[in-house]
């Protein structure tokens, strides 16, 4: 699949995303647009089961109501002590329209349930890891491109950082002692789920 254009749509209305993907494909010299740039298309609800079906249901809705090739990324949290939850739930984990915080505070409040009785000292909640599935589809060909990454972490008790969004301040990465919320732009692209399924993308679009 060949890319043309000097622009990459990406179909999220998610800032932090949006964000992301620009520094990801800046070095190619993409620029990327994303639904902001595409207000009257409508929101595609993601009731697949699994990340590659949310994320191929949005690259080919968006991608056929345009007529252009369009990237789309599901990703999200799964943790071990809730048996992979949130999973594909992670953007609407405290409600449909649930806020990063509001996300947060359940996923934390559902783990202190979980050690109720045990050392509730120990910061570090439970293993966990953060998934990106990137669908890349072609309307005119009906070609999809899939990529995926990963990152494993633990969840802490102790969120830190400014940056990234979502879970990133609770999502802790003990060989960096930091969490995800406290790496700059390049730190985390170099180490995160979502920058691992950029570079596996960039790799297939060039063979």
């Amino acid at each position: 699949m060949k890319l043309e254009k000097d622009i990459i749509i990406v179909a999220t209305r998610n800032k932090g995303k949006v964000m992301e993907f620009s520094h990801a494909f800046e070095p190619f010299g993409k620029k990327v647009v994303s639904m902001f740039d595409y207000p009257d298309l409508p929101d595609v609800i993601e009731d697949g089961e699994t990340f590659f079906e949310n994320a191929f249901k949005k690259a080919k809705t968006i991608g056929d109501a345009i007529g252009l090739p369009v990237l789309a990324d599901d990703s999200g949290l799964c943790v071990e002590a809730l048996n992979g939850q949130p999973g594909v739930y992670s953007a609407r984990y405290a409600g449909e329209h649930g806020a990063d915080q509001d996300n947060n505070l359940k996923l934390l409040a559902e783990l202190e349930k979980q050690r109720l009785g045990e050392d509730t000292e120990q910061p570090l909640l439970s293993p966990a890891q953060f998934v990106c599935v990137l669908v890349l589809y072609d309307p005119v060909t009906g070609q999809h491109i899939e990529a995926r990454g990963t990152v494993d972490g633990w969840i802490t008790s102790q969120p830190s950082g400014n940056k990234g969004f979502g879970y990133d301040p609770l999502f802790y990465l003990p060989h960096l002692e930091k969490t995800m919320a406290d790496l700059t732009m390049d730190e985390k692209q170099a180490i995160s789920h979502r920058g691992h399924a950029l570079r596996q993308l960039a790799e297939k679009l060039q063979q």
